[in-house]
């Protein structure tokens, strides 16, 4: 995974082995969304909303094995199947991490799919960081998930 932080945005470089319209569906899909969308294993994932369209909303909730529960909602921007999603990124009950947009783009390659992730809008570095920290252990899960079948 190639990584690199400017300024408020993060942009993230991932290749999968898996074709285009899988890795699309496992952002878009419910049941598979809930299989990756986590940092680590801790976590239980529960989408309690997904309305994959323009203007349509997203919900979830992280549950960590240690009972704290992160919730995180958005409205979906773009939904160009299979090749682009934007989405907002909000962490419900937390206003000072504002809200985000986070923009995925596919493009299909000889060996499967290259994704590149920009998380952009954050309001400092540290969220900067931390959603890195989050995306860094996620689509590592998302890539074993897909490239497993």
């Amino acid at each position: 995974m190639d990584s690199a932080a400017t300024g408020f945005a993060l942009r993230i470089e991932q290749p999968i082995a898996a074709p285009i319209e899988k890795v699309y569906d496992a952002f878009t899909k419910a049941e598979t969304l809930a299989r990756w969308f986590a940092p680590t294993e801790d976590y239980l994932i529960v989408v309690t909303e997904a309305d994959v369209r323009v203007g349509g909303r997203y919900a979830l909730e992280m549950r960590h094995k240690g009972g704290n529960v992160h919730e995180l909602t958005g409205t979906y921007r773009i939904v160009e199947a299979p090749h682009r999603l934007a989405f907002t990124f909000k962490w419900t009950g937390k206003p000072e991490r504002g809200d985000s947009l986070v923009t995925v783009t596919l493009s299909p390659t000889p060996t499967g799919t290259s994704l590149v992730l920009v998380h952009e809008q954050l309001p400092d570095a540290s969220m900067v960081q931390a959603h890195q920290g989050g995306w860094g252990g996620s689509l590592p899960r998302l890539v074993a998930l897909l490239e497993s079948k």
